[in-house]
């Protein structure tokens, strides 16, 4: 099992969903902000030394939270990020259903962070 650790949070549905109607049919809102947290997961993979995945692989997504404000569907949305993240830094070689299997999510309050525990698929 590997575990990465994201300190903050990822955008949620509701900010995604801002991030388009601004964008008025414009993808570059969105496109910008995917790319700036695909190069923040890979450095943070980089740092984290979190070698590729050869296998399918369940994850186990711990969303800690500071208050209650966000609904969990709006957070779990930020799944998105993680998998196209872990693509680019070439941990996952694509985010489909070979390489995905189960994801849980749990949540937590506390200091805002994002524990992301991979482990091969039994």
């Amino acid at each position: 099992m590997q575990t990465l650790i994201i300190k903050g949070d990822l955008p949620s549905m509701n900010e995604i969903i801002a991030m388009a109607k601004r964008g008025r049919g414009n993808y570059q809102p969105y496109a910008k902000v995917k790319k700036e947290i695909s190069d923040m997961i890979y450095y943070e993979c980089l740092a984290q030394k979190i070698h590729p995945l050869m296998s399918k692989t369940d994850f186990t997504i711990t969303w800690v939270c500071k208050d209650t404000r966000k609904d969990k569907d709006n957070i779990m949305a930020g799944f998105k990020f993680i998998g196209d993240g872990l693509q680019h830094a070439g941990i996952l070689k694509n985010d489909g259903w070979k390489e995905i299997g189960n994801i849980t999510h749990k949540f937590e309050i506390g200091k805002k962070q994002i524990k992301i525990e991979m482990e091969e698929s039994k």
